[in-house]
């Protein structure tokens, strides 16, 4: 499939960094509306430059577009990929509301072209695995989920002087005033979506707890946000976004007989491991007994830290064996796998696993979560999407426990 970038701003470059590892993806140029930023990200990636988007556009050999640009641009410029004839990829969300974002998907529908939004880590080893294990029933029945994407105080970092391989910013600014949400929740949301279907109800609350993050802006965002989701079957998840409290990006799922967490959902083969829920009275009373030790032994020699907890887990067996991916940095993890997902179900004529409908249903959650003043709490999802197949090799959940 070829395909040619719009944006080479920062998160270009991790776009990139695993472009040889996909040989069914071949890239035709890029174009940024910035003439430095294009001619700086061309002459590292060796690539040719599209001088205008109306070039870009008119070039019959480009089949797919890479929507790169900020979160507000994504709405007009995927429009007018689209009535150019290009199937577009899109940097998340879709749209920054849920009504742009259908209007995209119906024209995609209209046009006959495919359309999906990033993010793509539902199709890393570690999500397909904790799918697996849900799958296999390890823990029974599901009923709640806790669902983390807290990225810490990133302000207080001094994320003015990152750079990317190319020589780009880390866009502060934009970041601040889109809101974490908008940028993070679809990382976990994706995974909810393809484990237990859409989501029919919203609980959520928002606020900016941190209004100067040093960085001058014309409106900051919500810098944390929680909601419960309410999905088939009684399941019901917790999802928590921030850059306040301390990083934490693990993924809990409690079912009757026990539970299946990863510490990561960042990192496409992070380890999945379960445990009962109710151990047997050996376990607990270890557990029991553990933990009276500790206290005592924390107080008597006055430590300023904890020893930490006791609990027997076991590593499930990954549902793919994984395959060393890195973007760069601390990101490992492959941001081209929703492309190549795009392009091979394009050339094998079936629906693509990143459907449009998901990504309308990803912007509904996320406008709800971030900004709940808008809509009636609990708010009913209108939005809804057909169950994501598992990739070759993995099992669907439709053989889970019940």
């Amino acid at each position: 499939m070829k395909f040619a970038i719009l944006g080479c701003g920062y998160v270009a470059d991790l776009y990139m960094a695993t472009l040889p590892r996909h040989a069914g993806l071949r890239l035709i140029g890029v174009h940024d509306h910035d003439p430095r930023r294009l001619k700086d990200f061309s002459d590292y990636h060796k690539t040719i430059s599209f001088r205008s988007l109306n070039a870009l556009l008119d070039d019959p050999a480009v089949e797919m577009v890479l929507n790169l640009t900020s979160p507000r641009s994504h709405y007009d410029l995927t429009k007018a990929c689209l009535d150019a004839g290009k199937h577009v990829y899109s940097e998340k969300p879709l749209a920054m509301e849920s009504e742009k974002a259908a209007d995209l998907v119906r024209l995609a529908r209209e046009r006959g072209l495919s359309l999906a939004a990033a993010p793509c880590s539902l199709l890393g080893e570690t999500a397909q695995t904790m799918q697996k294990a849900l799958a296999d029933g390890v823990v029974g029945p599901v009923r709640l989920v806790y669902a983390n994407f807290d990225d810490g105080m990133i302000h207080r970092l001094d994320p003015t002087r990152w750079r990317s391989v190319s020589g780009a910013p880390w866009p502060a600014r934009d970041e601040f005033e889109t809101g974490c949400t908008y940028e993070h929740a679809g990382y976990v949301l994706s995974w909810l979506a393809a484990f237990f279907g859409p989501a029919r109800r919203v609980h959520a609350y928002a606020s900016c707890l941190l209004p100067d993050k040093g960085i001058a802006v014309e409106r900051m965002a919500p810098d944390f946000s929680v909601g419960c989701l309410e999905y088939d079957n009684g399941i019901v998840a917790r999802v928590t976004c921030s850059i306040v409290a301390p990083a934490d990006k693990s993924l809990i799922i409690v079912g009757e007989r026990g539970i299946v967490r990863t510490e990561d959902v960042r990192n496409d083969a992070a380890p999945v491991y379960w445990r009962q829920a109710r151990p047997n009275r050996m376990l607990a009373a270890i557990g029991a007994r553990w933990r009276e030790v500790r206290g005592r032994v924390e107080h008597a020699l006055r430590l300023p830290y904890s020893l930490g907890g006791w609990r027997l887990e076991r590593r499930y067996p990954y549902a793919q064996k994984p395959r060393f991916q890195s973007s760069g940095g601390n990101k490992p993890v492959d941001f081209l796998r929703g492309p190549a997902e795009m392009a091979e179900s394009i050339r094998e004529r079936r629906p693509c696993r990143l459907s449009p409908e998901l990504a309308l249903h990803m912007t509904e959650l996320i406008e709800t979560l971030q900004y709940p003043e808008r809509f009636a709490n609990p708010r009913t999802i209108t939005s809804s999407f057909a169950p994501i197949a598992p990739l070759p090799g993995s099992p669907s959940l439709t053989r889970r426990s019940r």
